[in-house]
């Protein structure tokens, strides 16, 4: 019975983890919108090592884009 939990447990974190690799993250962008304004800041992510930089729109949120 203990060695079906371990599995269970194993496979929901694969799972969750390869899920996490598809899902964007807070305020991620695939492209900016015509409406945006492209800041002079840029950051190295630290997670999946792209150079994102920071777009504000006319409400003054940040969106983050990875530069190409």
């Amino acid at each position: 019975m203990g060695a079906v939990i371990g599995l269970v447990v194993v496979g929901a974190l694969a799972v969750a983890f390869v899920v996490s690799l598809t899902l964007r993250r807070h305020g991620e962008s695939d492209a900016a919108q015509r409406d945006w304004t492209a800041t002079s800041e840029v950051f190295k992510d630290p997670t999946t090592e792209r150079i994102m930089r920071v777009w504000l729109d006319s409400a003054g949120q940040r969106h983050y884009v990875a530069e190409k």
